[in-house]
């Protein structure tokens, strides 16, 4: 694989694992939406399709990683490192480019959502106002959840090792199945196993975190949730951000090390 179809598949697979990952917790957040209050059995359903979609499209170009914490597991595990660099950049701009377009097809939801009085508050509503105070004061705007995630309990502590666990699952269940044969990405049913192992996760580990597994998934939205010229969307809670960054890294570098001690 050349540089350029490194970065151009991880690019497009990415935008299109954000795109409909965020796209689905867009429909089930939003009012005006037709998924509203659909759960969380949608989200990690609409997570792991959005994993298995964008394997399928990024496969032949780059080998589908799709996650730094990927990335770094196959280096670790191979000691190829010349091509991080590149993945790594493909996946956030991609994470960035479909963080974008979620906004754009969800645009009129999301000023119908910001601008409601029973979501930002009004004087006079003391319990909705509450909310959106309680939501400024951990640092997360009320539509953040759609571009990146957050701790339901914020014990840093808890959250990382949340977060370590549930990629350590991922990463070795990717390095253990489903790579192609001259090991440089997931094969065709390699494909389906993860994106049914991130259904997995999602239902028994996203409960305290939701989730991020992946720091392009998180970081890239979580900058273009700042950039967005959304009215009333809050802040971009910047102090947790580091979480699902370094989290998701030290569980794949602990899943490769495993896998490089149990398994090669």
């Amino acid at each position: 694989m050349s540089s350029s179809d490194i970065f151009i598949g991880e690019t497009i697979g990415t935008a299109v694992l954000i795109l409909l990952g965020g796209g689905v917790c867009a429909a089930v957040t939003l009012k005006a939406s037709k998924a509203r209050n659909a759960g969380w059995l949608a989200i990690a359903f609409g997570w792991g399709f959005a994993v298995l979609t964008a394997v399928y499209i990024s496969a032949p170009l780059s080998g589908a990683h799709l996650n730094p914490a990927v990335t770094l597991a196959l280096a670790i595990k191979d000691g190829g490192w010349d091509n991080v660099p590149i993945y790594w950049g493909g996946q956030l701009l991609g994470a960035m480019i479909g963080a974008t377009l979620v906004w754009v097809a969800y645009y009129g939801q999301f000023h119908a959502h910001l601008t409601d009085p029973e979501v930002v508050g009004e004087p006079g509503e003391k319990v909705v106002k509450t909310k959106a105070v309680e939501a400024e004061e951990k640092g997360a705007g009320p539509v953040l959840g759609i571009f990146s995630t957050g701790p339901e309990i914020r014990k840093a502590w808890q959250n990382l090792a949340t977060e370590i666990i549930g990629t350590f699952v991922l990463i070795l269940a990717i390095l253990t199945q489903g790579l192609n044969g001259n090991g440089d990405g997931l094969g065709t049913l390699g494909a389906l196993i993860t994106a049914l192992v991130v259904v997995s996760i999602g239902l028994s580990l996203g409960g305290p975190t939701g989730y991020a597994i992946n720091p392009a998934r998180d970081l890239g939205p979580r900058i273009v949730h700042a950039l967005l010229p959304l009215p009333n969307k809050g802040g971009s809670d910047w102090s947790y951000a580091w979480i699902p960054v370094v989290g998701p890294l030290i569980g794949g570098a602990i899943a490769a090390g495993i896998y490089n001690v149990a398994f090669a």
